[in-house]
Protein backbone atom coordinates (compact mmCIF):
# COMPACT_ATOMS: atom_id res chain seq x y z
CA UNK A 1 0.00 0.00 0.00
CA UNK A 2 1.65 3.52 -1.08
CA UNK A 3 2.18 6.14 2.04
CA UNK A 4 0.77 9.27 1.36
CA UNK A 5 4.04 10.72 0.53
CA UNK A 6 4.16 8.08 -2.24
CA UNK A 7 0.69 8.95 -3.72
CA UNK A 8 1.66 13.03 -3.44
CA UNK A 9 4.89 12.95 -5.08
CA UNK A 10 3.64 10.42 -7.35
CA UNK A 11 6.54 7.36 -6.76
CA UNK A 12 5.66 4.00 -7.31
CA UNK A 13 6.59 1.47 -4.10
CA UNK A 14 9.51 -0.25 -4.51
CA UNK A 15 11.55 -3.08 -2.19
CA UNK A 16 13.53 0.14 -0.44
CA UNK A 17 10.52 1.85 -0.11
CA UNK A 18 7.96 -0.55 1.88
CA UNK A 19 6.03 0.83 4.92
CA UNK A 20 7.79 0.56 8.28
CA UNK A 21 7.04 -2.17 10.70
CA UNK A 22 4.50 -0.06 13.51
CA UNK A 23 3.30 2.52 11.43
CA UNK A 24 -0.12 3.17 11.48
CA UNK A 25 -2.33 2.00 9.06
CA UNK A 26 -5.40 3.15 9.14
CA UNK A 27 -7.10 2.54 5.87
CA UNK A 28 -10.29 1.17 7.53
CA UNK A 29 -10.96 4.07 9.96
CA UNK A 30 -10.49 6.45 6.65
CA UNK A 31 -13.09 4.54 5.00
CA UNK A 32 -15.53 4.02 7.97
CA UNK A 33 -15.13 8.08 8.87
CA UNK A 34 -16.56 8.65 5.20
CA UNK A 35 -19.09 6.05 5.13
CA UNK A 36 -20.58 7.94 8.55
CA UNK A 37 -20.10 11.72 7.53
CA UNK A 38 -22.59 13.50 6.04
CA UNK A 39 -20.09 15.98 4.72
CA UNK A 40 -16.85 15.25 2.94
CA UNK A 41 -13.87 15.00 4.86
CA UNK A 42 -11.39 12.70 3.08
CA UNK A 43 -10.00 13.81 -0.39
CA UNK A 44 -11.71 10.28 -1.20
CA UNK A 45 -15.15 11.30 -1.09
CA UNK A 46 -15.42 13.23 -4.44
CA UNK A 47 -15.17 9.44 -6.11
CA UNK A 48 -18.06 8.58 -3.51
CA UNK A 49 -21.81 9.29 -3.47
CA UNK A 50 -22.89 11.82 -1.29
CA UNK A 51 -25.72 11.26 1.80
CA UNK A 52 -29.39 12.15 0.99
CA UNK A 53 -29.48 14.17 4.41
CA UNK A 54 -26.67 16.71 4.35
CA UNK A 55 -27.29 17.24 8.27
CA UNK A 56 -27.52 13.57 9.07
CA UNK A 57 -25.56 12.74 11.75
CA UNK A 58 -23.30 9.53 12.68
CA UNK A 59 -25.39 7.25 15.11
CA UNK A 60 -24.18 6.17 18.80
CA UNK A 61 -22.94 2.79 17.52
CA UNK A 62 -21.09 4.15 14.08
CA UNK A 63 -19.29 6.81 15.94
CA UNK A 64 -18.27 3.77 18.51
CA UNK A 65 -16.99 1.50 16.33
CA UNK A 66 -15.10 4.63 14.61
CA UNK A 67 -13.48 5.51 18.00
CA UNK A 68 -12.91 1.37 18.67
CA UNK A 69 -10.82 1.48 14.91
CA UNK A 70 -8.46 3.86 16.37
CA UNK A 71 -7.90 2.21 19.87
CA UNK A 72 -7.61 -1.17 18.81
CA UNK A 73 -4.50 0.73 16.16
CA UNK A 74 -3.12 2.32 19.29
CA UNK A 75 -3.52 -0.82 21.82
CA UNK A 76 -1.77 -2.70 19.13
CA UNK A 77 0.98 -0.73 18.83
CA UNK A 78 1.10 -0.41 22.41
CA UNK A 79 2.09 -4.47 22.62
CA UNK A 80 5.00 -3.95 20.91
CA UNK A 81 6.63 -0.60 22.18
CA UNK A 82 10.13 -0.22 22.65
CA UNK A 83 9.92 1.68 25.58
CA UNK A 84 8.24 2.18 28.24
CA UNK A 85 7.93 5.93 28.05
CA UNK A 86 6.15 5.01 24.21
CA UNK A 87 4.19 2.33 25.74
CA UNK A 88 2.81 4.60 28.65
CA UNK A 89 1.78 6.89 26.26
CA UNK A 90 0.06 4.90 23.74
CA UNK A 91 -1.98 3.63 26.52
CA UNK A 92 -2.88 7.48 27.99
CA UNK A 93 -4.47 7.63 24.10
CA UNK A 94 -5.97 4.03 24.73
CA UNK A 95 -8.01 5.27 27.82
CA UNK A 96 -9.06 8.35 26.21
CA UNK A 97 -10.94 6.78 23.51
CA UNK A 98 -12.78 4.58 26.13
CA UNK A 99 -14.68 6.63 27.05
CA UNK A 100 -15.43 7.87 23.57
CA UNK A 101 -16.17 4.16 22.70
CA UNK A 102 -18.22 3.90 25.93
CA UNK A 103 -20.21 7.45 25.72
CA UNK A 104 -20.19 7.97 21.58
CA UNK A 105 -20.50 12.23 21.31
CA UNK A 106 -23.23 13.21 19.19
CA UNK A 107 -20.98 14.42 16.59
CA UNK A 108 -17.50 13.47 15.54
CA UNK A 109 -15.22 15.86 17.35
CA UNK A 110 -11.76 15.95 14.76
CA UNK A 111 -11.05 18.37 12.67
CA UNK A 112 -11.79 18.71 8.54
CA UNK A 113 -9.61 16.69 5.94
CA UNK A 114 -8.56 20.49 4.51
CA UNK A 115 -6.76 20.87 8.02
CA UNK A 116 -4.68 17.50 7.88
CA UNK A 117 -3.87 18.64 4.17
CA UNK A 118 -2.56 22.28 5.21
CA UNK A 119 -0.36 20.95 8.14
CA UNK A 120 3.17 22.28 8.05
CA UNK A 121 5.25 19.38 6.68
CA UNK A 122 8.76 18.90 8.10
CA UNK A 123 11.33 18.83 5.81
CA UNK A 124 13.73 16.32 5.95
CA UNK A 125 17.07 18.08 6.21
CA UNK A 126 15.44 19.73 9.43
CA UNK A 127 15.06 15.72 11.18
CA UNK A 128 17.77 14.89 13.44
CA UNK A 129 19.02 10.68 13.14
CA UNK A 130 17.50 10.34 16.13
CA UNK A 131 14.01 11.83 15.91
CA UNK A 132 11.20 9.46 16.55
CA UNK A 133 7.31 9.96 15.69
CA UNK A 134 5.39 9.76 19.73
CA UNK A 135 2.94 7.35 17.98
CA UNK A 136 5.05 4.80 16.34
CA UNK A 137 8.13 4.86 17.61
CA UNK A 138 10.20 4.71 14.26
CA UNK A 139 13.01 7.15 13.60
CA UNK A 140 11.72 9.19 10.59
CA UNK A 141 14.95 8.98 8.87
CA UNK A 142 14.40 4.92 8.80
CA UNK A 143 11.95 6.25 5.77
CA UNK A 144 13.61 6.96 2.59
CA UNK A 145 10.42 9.63 1.84
CA UNK A 146 9.10 10.58 5.38
CA UNK A 147 6.22 12.78 5.65
CA UNK A 148 6.29 14.31 8.93
CA UNK A 149 3.89 16.95 9.92
CA UNK A 150 4.12 20.14 12.66
CA UNK A 151 0.70 20.51 14.84
CA UNK A 152 0.25 24.25 15.14
CA UNK A 153 0.40 23.99 19.14
CA UNK A 154 4.18 23.24 19.58
CA UNK A 155 7.43 23.36 17.40
CA UNK A 156 8.33 20.10 18.61
CA UNK A 157 5.10 18.28 18.35
CA UNK A 158 5.85 16.57 15.11
CA UNK A 159 4.44 13.11 13.80
CA UNK A 160 4.27 10.86 11.11
CA UNK A 161 1.10 11.94 9.03
CA UNK A 162 0.39 8.51 8.54
CA UNK A 163 0.08 7.74 12.66
CA UNK A 164 -1.11 11.01 13.62
CA UNK A 165 -4.29 12.02 10.89
CA UNK A 166 -6.68 8.88 12.28
CA UNK A 167 -6.39 10.72 15.74
CA UNK A 168 -6.92 14.27 14.57
CA UNK A 169 -9.68 13.04 12.18
CA UNK A 170 -11.31 11.47 14.93
CA UNK A 171 -10.61 13.75 17.95
CA UNK A 172 -9.51 16.79 16.85
CA UNK A 173 -6.62 17.65 19.63
CA UNK A 174 -3.04 17.08 19.60
CA UNK A 175 -2.08 13.49 21.21
CA UNK A 176 0.82 14.99 23.30
CA UNK A 177 -0.88 18.19 24.67
CA UNK A 178 -4.53 17.53 24.14
CA UNK A 179 -5.02 21.13 22.63
CA UNK A 180 -7.94 21.53 20.29
CA UNK A 181 -6.89 22.11 16.84
CA UNK A 182 -8.67 23.26 13.34
CA UNK A 183 -7.14 26.53 14.17
CA UNK A 184 -3.73 27.89 12.37
CA UNK A 185 -1.29 30.10 14.01
CA UNK A 186 -2.75 33.27 14.35
CA UNK A 187 -1.33 36.45 13.56
CA UNK A 188 -1.89 39.48 15.36
CA UNK A 189 -2.45 42.34 13.44
CA UNK A 190 -2.48 46.11 14.98
CA UNK A 191 -4.27 48.45 12.72
CA UNK A 192 -3.21 52.29 12.66
CA UNK A 193 -5.50 53.67 15.34
CA UNK A 194 -4.36 51.49 17.44
CA UNK A 195 -0.56 52.28 16.77
CA UNK A 196 -1.34 55.92 17.00
CA UNK A 197 -3.03 55.82 20.48
CA UNK A 198 -0.02 53.96 21.56
CA UNK A 199 2.49 56.75 20.23
CA UNK A 200 0.13 59.20 21.86
CA UNK A 201 0.57 57.70 25.51
CA UNK A 202 4.40 58.13 24.99
CA UNK A 203 4.06 61.81 24.55
CA UNK A 204 1.59 62.23 27.40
Amino acid sequence: MASQYEVEHNIKPTPSTTRRRRQVDMSTFISHLHNILPESTTSQSQSQPQHNNPHAVPNPADTSALYRLIQDQMGTLATTAPTEENRSFLRSLVEILEEDIAHPPKEIEGVPQSFIDGLDRVPKQKLKKEDTCPICAEKYLDDPYPLVVELPCHETHRFDLECVSPWLLGKGTCPLCRKEMGKRKEVVVQHDDEEEEDMEGLYA
